[in-house]
């Protein structure tokens, strides 16, 4: 059951500060955390999310403010000793609690005796958490060796088990794949109902906020927001407008001349139309359309990340769109191919990571290559950059042969690695040259770059700062413009926006749609971000080394929709108990989502009247049933998790 405002309070935070030398993490915080409540903290890098988290957890000293847990106040080391063995703390980053040459089962032990769990109760803890967590099978394979999604579920477990009444987890979701993710949070909100504990949980996901009972907003160490998704929601009123319309960067840049939100999602623009409903809001869309051709123009409700960046802008915190020039054609239609994938393979030992992997990518268009992890992603980019040997197959990139010409592959290529590569001592005009140099770029071509690089990826006025000090969103486009800076046909772009916030991710995935569409840059993307894969053109789902699935988002969707129907959501007061239940009525497998339940169904008349009779007759009190659009998420889930059981069966 979510908490309740009579709930006992297990964390209370009021006037929070704390600075590192100059610089301020956090100000001027207060929230409260009360039994059986998940609690959120949404925002990017450098919001203050960890920061507050270690100083709840009893690890972090601070200088402003009052923190009380369990009633106690923690303004010592002494107190937060205190209160230490009622909490678990997962830190971020992947199994970085965990010890690499232990085995899962080792780890576990470990953590066991560390946190004194008897004997007699470790056995049937490890045994529920292990199934649970589905890593029973794996006992002794060694944290190593695991995917990230399985290190982070290891981490959990380590955490749990001696049954902590909170636990604090920073950035469990964060790269980790779709399924991992929904795992964690069926995990999570299983053990909250079971056992009433408190969740302390932080993300950079925007469409993870409908997962919490009450959330703050961070931004720059400070909170923008707080409350239920609801009332967070509540905050922003509008629609979003979703339209197809060619060509395409004259729609963005005719929309963006009387709409401050609008992105664009592969060959799709999404307009947030303030204070307007959904009719109203297409109609003011269309009228700034008139001469262009509109394929198609639907509306819906704002999503979260919507929300997050409307609240940005009316608060002043949002950039301004990206001024880059556009070009005299509008819309770049190539033919050539800029990657060719023909079966490619590559073992590792007995292990085949990838298994006959075959696509194309075409000048302008923007490629996603998704999956869950360990799934071969990042092998394929390693072998196509000529990174790494091929075990058989052909690839080419950028009309060079990937096997015979590494060093003609690596002229014509740019690659952005999530950890973007930069020299952060480094100014950007420094590191801008610095990559030149690299590439052998003459002094007057230098200067032309350096000039166009600036311009494209909003630099001015940052010419002269250290890298280290920029904004996480301002460094990822710094990183951008110097893998472009040598003018390559194909960029390839790994988890790109990795822990930036959305306005920064919107702003770069515009410079990406423009380099695409004006310049004819091929690029093949990789992310965990569903949100992010909306962008591209076309998408290839990788499984077990290979591609499983492949088409346009849309295509994707209706894809699934033909297969499995139309998705139900359904809000109830006791979601896990409803859960099992539908599951016990012979309806398709529910999973949860927040608070709410989705399942697929072929019949949503009859099976919306059947959900509300089985949970109404078990004293499950049904909030609504309603259908909603598809993500890809829910695709990404709905395939792997097919899959999964094709081969367990």
């Amino acid at each position: 059951m979510p908490a309740t405002e009579t709930s006992e309070e297990i964390v209370r935070v009021s006037g929070f500060g704390k600075q590192y030398r100059r610089h301020v993490a956090v100000t001027g915080v207060d929230l409260t955390l009360r039994r059986g409540e998940i609690y959120g903290l949404i925002g990017p890098d450098g919001a203050g999310k960890s920061t507050l988290m270690k100083a709840i957890a009893g690890v972090l000293a601070f200088e402003e403010g009052h923190l009380e847990v369990f009633g106690v106040s923690v303004d010592s080391e002494r107190a937060a000793e205190r209160v230490k063995p009622r909490l678990g703390f997962l830190p971020q980053g992947l199994g970085q609690n965990l010890y690499p040459d232990l085995s899962i089962e080792e780890n576990v032990d470990f953590f066991a005796r560390i946190r004194l769990v008897p004997e007699h109760a470790l056995a049937e803890r490890k045994h529920r958490l292990l199934a649970m967590t589905r890593l029973d099978p794996f006992r002794d394979r060694s944290m190593k060796h695991l995917s990230g999604g399985m290190k982070q579920k290891l981490g959990l477990v380590c955490t749990l088990i001696h049954e902590p009444d909170l636990v604090i987890l920073d950035e469990p979701t964060t790269g980790v794949d779709p399924v991992s993710r929904r795992d964690f949070w069926v995990i999570l909100s299983e053990l909250v109902q079971e056992r009433g504990i408190t969740a302390l949980v932080s993300t950079a996901y925007m469409d993870e906020a409908a997962r919490f009972h009450q959330l703050s907003l961070l931004f720059q160490g400070r909170i923008l927001a707080k409350g239920t998704p609801s009332e967070i929601h509540d905050l922003t009123p509008g629609s979003v407008v979703v339209l197809e319309a060619e060509p395409q960067v004259e729609t963005m840049r005719r929309l963006q001349q009387v709409f401050p939100q609008v992105e664009a999602e592969g060959s799709m623009l999404r307009v947030f139309v303030d204070g307007l409903d959904q009719e109203p809001a297409r109609s003011r869309v269309s009228d700034c359309l008139v001469g262009l051709e509109i394929k198609n123009l639907e509306s819906e409700e704002p999503g979260p990340e919507d929300a997050f960046v409307a609240l940005l802008r009316r608060q002043g915190l949002a950039q301004e769109s990206s001024d880059f020039p556009l070009a005299a054609i509008p819309t770049f239609r190539g033919e050539k191919l800029a990657i060719e994938a023909n079966q490619l393979v590559r073992d590792f030992g007995s292990f085949r990571a990838v298994d006959r992997v075959s696509f194309q990518v075409r000048e302008g268009e923007i490629f996603g290559l998704l999956g869950s992890n360990g799934a071969g992603k990042t092998t394929v980019i390693k072998m196509l950059t000529g990174l790494l040997r091929t075990g058989g197959g052909e690839g080419r990139v950028a009309g060079v042969d990937m096997r015979q010409a590494r060093g003609a592959v690596k002229e014509r290529i740019g690659y952005m690695s999530q950890a973007f590569s930069l020299y952060l001592d480094l100014t950007v005009v420094e590191n801008i040259r610095l990559f030149a140099g690299i590439y052998g770029l003459g002094g007057r071509e230098t200067n032309a770059r350096l000039a166009w690089i600036l311009s494209m990826a909003g630099l001015a006025g940052y010419e002269s700062e250290l890298t280290g000090r920029l904004p996480m969103g301002v460094r990822q486009r710094l990183a951008l413009g110097c893998a472009l800076v040598h003018k390559p046909r194909v960029l390839f772009l790994d988890e790109p926006t990795s822990g930036v916030d959305p306005i920064g991710r919107r702003r770069f995935w515009e410079v990406l749609l423009r380099l695409s569409r004006e310049e004819g840059v091929g690029m093949l993307v990789t992310t965990h971000y569903m949100g992010e894969a909306e962008h591209c053109d076309r998408l290839a789902l990788m499984y077990a080394g290979r591609i499983v699935s492949e088409g346009s988002p849309r295509e994707m969707k209706e894809h699934v929709e033909k297969e499995a129907g139309s998705l139900l959501e359904v809000g109830s007061d006791q979601p896990a108990k409803a859960m099992a239940h539908l599951e016990m009525a012979g309806l398709p497998r529910a999973v949860l989502f927040g608070t709410d339940l989705h399942l697929f169904s072929k019949n949503t008349v009859g099976d919306e009247a059947t959900i509300r009779r089985v949970l109404e007759s078990e004293g499950v009190n049904v909030r609504s049933v309603k259908r909603r659009p598809l993500s890809l998420e829910d695709v990404f889930v709905y395939r792997v998790m097919g899959l999964e059981q094709q081969g367990s069966a």
